[in-house]
């Protein structure tokens, strides 16, 4: 068993930054993969971002690859992720998640939810 705990949302304008934190508990944090997922009103929860046990391996949903940064720090047992030129379709409640087997971009292969954090971008 893993706790989840996600800060850093907030609101921000639109070509702005912000960094999300996901604090874990529990069983040891470098035996998960972590993932990011969002979820903005009326849609589905979908993949963000992805990272590996060791960090070495990262995998980002195409609308936001160049601009999101995910990384981790087993030490701290923290997933983070790096929101840059933010956009309001960027706007959602942002989730973490981890699972034991291998990173995966399908949500219903994470077996452990944060309780997720709102993100709103202005234009």
């Amino acid at each position: 068993q893993v706790q989840l705990v996600e800060s850093g949302g907030g609101l921000v304008q639109s070509g702005g930054s912000l960094r999300l934190s996901c604090a874990a508990s529990g069983r040891t944090f470098s035996t998960y993969v972590m993932g990011w997922f969002r979820q903005a009103p009326g849609k589905e929860r979908v993949f963000v971002a992805t990272i590996s046990w060791t960090g070495g391996r990262t995998y980002y949903a195409d609308s936001v690859k160049g601009r999101f940064i995910i990384s981790r720090d087993n030490a701290k047992s923290t997933v983070y992720l790096q929101m840059n030129s933010l956009k309001p379709e960027d706007a959602a409640v942002y989730y973490c998640a981890a699972r034991l087997y291998g990173t995966s971009l399908v949500a219903n292969e994470y077996e452990f939810w944060g309780q997720g954090t709102q993100v709103t971008v202005s234009s």
